[in-house]
């Protein structure tokens, strides 16, 4: 469908957001984050659920102003179902149907995780088919093989904490605000990673663990304070960068391990956690060593946002797969399990 607006709505954490693509090509991402979560260190369900409901009407109009396009002119409508926090979830999913009915237009239900996947090709640099994708996020890290549009694979997820998760319970550690993952970034930087050598986790396979590496940060806290030698700035500093270290060497690692079992030549990186400074610039190096082409989204695509959701969505009512009123929504869905 050539020339198709898709208006895509995504709540399924704290972010509000909403965007409208045209042919697949984003003319608006609106996205408002829930600044009331950080004095709780993360996430309130009940709180970020009534902050979408706050917010849903105007950021979705404030997507269409931006986007210069009228309700009317919306050819489709996709809204994330799961994976998520149901509360959350459920404003904006709801709140898509309810357009979709009331417009009479197409409704798709859309996977957050595969938002994520294909965030790569909302600009330049799109990579080629196939391809494998590390999906890092506060809720998630897996590797994903992609053969084509809506065709893809989990070669490797968490067994445990998700990578963005250890992030937060680090920074908690260690005393630093909520998000986790950008404070950590920051003050890593002023850090020496040779310092602290925390270790490594493979488990078998392709899968990821990041509870030990979380653990062992725990301990040498617990006995810096036993010896009465509490961390102060340039220390803490090198325990992130430490930490951070470790964590980006895992998920590199990973990737490489994974684009040579498959023999693809062209990688991706998405979700939150791919803001990573460090991340990206090791990524960057190692492609660049194997003769890879990386494909990574910028900052704003990083984050949760209805753009990618758009793309999904356009992809989806491109080749007729609709979505019931009845689909609910699903905190545990599987990245396979693509709603119809």
């Amino acid at each position: 469908m050539m020339g198709m607006h898709v208006l895509g709505i995504e709540t399924s954490c704290d972010e509000t957001s909403a965007a409208v693509l045209d042919d697949g090509r984003a003319v608006s991402n609106v996205i408002s984050s829930q600044l009331v979560h950080a004095r709780f260190g993360g996430v309130v369900p009940e709180l970020a659920s009534r902050a979408h409901q706050r917010l849903i009407v105007h950021v979705v109009r404030d997507a269409l102003d931006r986007a210069h396009v009228s309700l009317n002119a919306i050819d489709g409508i996709a809204a994330t179902r799961g994976p998520g926090l149901v509360g959350a979830l459920l404003v904006g999913l709801n709140f898509g149907k309810a357009l979709a009915f009331g417009l009479g237009r197409p409704f798709t239900a859309v996977n957050h995780m595969e938002g994520h996947l294909y965030s790569v090709f909302l600009e330049e640099g799109k990579p080629g088919f196939p391809y494998v994708a590390l999906i890092v996020s506060g809720g998630h890290t897996m590797l994903v093989h992609v053969t084509a549009p809506l065709e893809h694979r989990i070669l490797g997820e968490t067994l445990d904490d998700a990578a963005g998760e250890a992030f937060d319970k680090v920074a908690r550690m260690l005393g630093l605000p909520y998000p986790g993952g950008p404070s950590i970034d920051r003050v890593a930087r002023e850090g020496n990673p040779a310092a602290v050598n925390f270790p490594r986790s493979y488990p078998g396979d392709l899968d990821f663990s990041f509870s030990g590496i979380k653990t062992a940060v725990l301990y040498y806290l617990r006995d810096a304070e036993r010896r009465g030698n509490a961390p102060g700035g340039r220390e803490k500093a090198d325990i992130a960068a430490g930490f951070q270290s470790a964590v980006v060497d895992v998920l590199a690692t990973r990737l490489m391990e994974a684009a040579a079992r498959t023999g693809v030549r062209h990688i991706a990186l998405a979700g939150g956690v791919s803001a990573n400074s460090l991340l990206r610039a090791e990524l960057g190096a190692r492609a660049a060593a194997k003769g890879l082409t990386l494909s990574m989204p910028r900052l704003e695509y990083c984050m949760d946002n209805g753009a990618m959701i758009a793309y999904v969505g356009w992809l989806r009512l491109a080749r007729h797969l609709t979505s019931g009123f009845e689909t609910p929504a699903s905190a545990r869905l599987p990245i396979a399990a693509s709603p119809l």
